[in-house]
């Protein structure tokens, strides 16, 4: 069963005021697109940015939070993701219209939580 109050105590370890929060690839995608969520630390606010191989500009909810996302609040993220339909470089909202595939390393139940999801769509 996934633990969607999961909610890390911190992302930051060490000195690195920034760090990957999660992987995401589009298998279906015509170019197999990724998009990255990092996490970055400044004055105590954590904001969050999301990146891809075309330099999209994606709109993110939210954009920052004094503490680390619960597992829950970070789905709702990905899954609100968007970029503005007449800047999108790429084919990128048809790319965010996919279920991705999602690899993280700190919050390992999202990967569960894609896997089940494109299972139910038939797409694994």
């Amino acid at each position: 069963m996934i633990n969607y109050d999961f909610r890390p105590s911190s992302y930051f370890e060490g000195s690195s005021p920034n760090i990957l929060l999660v992987r995401l690839i589009y298998p279906e995608s015509q170019w197999g697109e990724e998009i990255s969520i990092y996490a970055n630390v400044m004055d105590g606010v954590i904001y969050y940015e999301a990146v891809d191989f075309y330099g999209n500009d994606f709109k993110l909810d939210p954009e920052k939070s004094k503490l680390p996302l619960s597992l829950q609040e970070l789905i709702l993220m990905i899954e609100k993701m968007d970029v503005d339909p007449d800047s999108g470089q790429g084919n990128v909202n048809l790319t965010l219209s996919g279920i991705p595939e999602a690899n993280s390393l700190i919050y390992p139940e999202l990967q569960e939580y894609f896997s089940e999801k494109r299972k139910f769509y038939r797409l694994n």
